[in-house]
């Protein structure tokens, strides 16, 4: 992640890779955990879903859905971790991004406590699925901007982008065709 002393630079190269993108991604990966586990793993949820969706619905997460999200979300930590233990230069998480997760995580345990009291688990994690389609729209700002700034996107891989972009279109496809083959939209 970090290259020292190439090219003239200084001992450190700053991190290529954005903080805020990186805290961003790890809110969204979280969210979309607690969401796929609570609704692939508890009765009572399932419960719920088939209440309000009809009991010939199908649950609309999977075994793949859960594997997935837990594995990215200890890639997340893995990246986190090295970010924690290597110069990072003068790049620090800025107060925008602290912002946002203090805001969506304080979200989260207001809504707790709102579904503890009525034991609304279906709306509680309807909450985690809203809170990671919205960090998908705007984790990829901050990386955007600090690309934008350095008039360069070395460093960040375009892959992963374009891993995440095809597996969210491979995700709805998946529903739509879900959808269609239980007659429900």
């Amino acid at each position: 992640m970090i290259i020292g002393g190439a090219r003239g630079k200084n001992k450190y190269e700053i991190l290529r890779l954005s903080l805020d993108y990186e805290i961003l991604n790890f809110t969204k990966q979280w969210s979309y955990l607690i969401y796929n586990a609570s609704l692939f793993f508890s009765p009572a949820i399932q419960k719920q879903y088939f209440e309000k969706y009809g009991y010939g619905q199908m649950i609309p997460v999977a075994a793949n859905d859960v594997a997935f999200s837990i594995h990215s979300v200890i890639l997340n930590l893995i990246i986190l971790s090295q970010i924690s233990m290597f110069e990072r230069g003068n790049q620090k998480f800025s107060n925008y991004a602290i912002a946002i997760v203090v805001v969506v995580w304080f979200s989260v345990a207001v809504c707790f406590f709102i579904a503890l009291h009525s034991q609304s688990w279906l709306w509680l994690i309807s909450i985690f699925n809203t809170i990671q389609a919205v960090m998908i729209l705007i984790k990829y700002f901050p990386q955007a901007f600090m690309n934008f700034l350095r008039k360069s996107t070395d460093g960040f891989s375009i892959g992963s982008v374009l891993l995440d972009f095809s597996g969210g279109v491979f995700n709805y496809s998946q529903m739509l065709v879900q959808s269609k083959d239980q007659g429900s939209w």
